[in-house]
């Protein structure tokens, strides 16, 4: 039951953070590109590459890894906002929203691994 309850509080932080992450980019960058989507997702790749690289036992990953990052993460919210800059005409805004996600992202679970290791 602890577990479930924290999976709960976890998943209710990462959500929140996502929507005040988003929110405050998004509002200093007045653009057509999801800034804000990239930031909370690469953010989150990063985070979920240093996790990924830590000794955490089954249970603090799945509070780490799903509840916290996968709540924080928006994988829907990537692709449909790429979705509507096509639908928009921005063929090339959507090419580099989804071309730029993939690179950074890999670059900054590389990064978080990268980290870890250190540590």
């Amino acid at each position: 039951m602890l577990l479930w309850v924290g999976v709960l509080v976890a998943g209710g932080i990462g959500s929140v953070l996502r929507f005040l992450v988003d929110g405050a980019v998004a509002r200093r960058v007045v653009r057509s590109f999801p800034f804000g989507t990239l930031t909370v997702n690469i953010s989150g790749a990063m985070l979920l590459g240093l996790v990924g690289g830590l000794a955490l036992s089954r249970h603090a990953a799945l509070l780490a890894d799903t509840a916290f990052i996968g709540s924080y993460t928006t994988f829907s919210t990537w692709m449909l906002e790429t979705q509507r800059l096509g639908e928009e005409r921005q063929v090339w805004t959507a090419v580099a929203n989804l071309v730029v996600s993939i690179v950074l992202g890999m670059g900054a679970a590389l990064l978080g691994q990268w980290i870890a290791g250190r540590l």
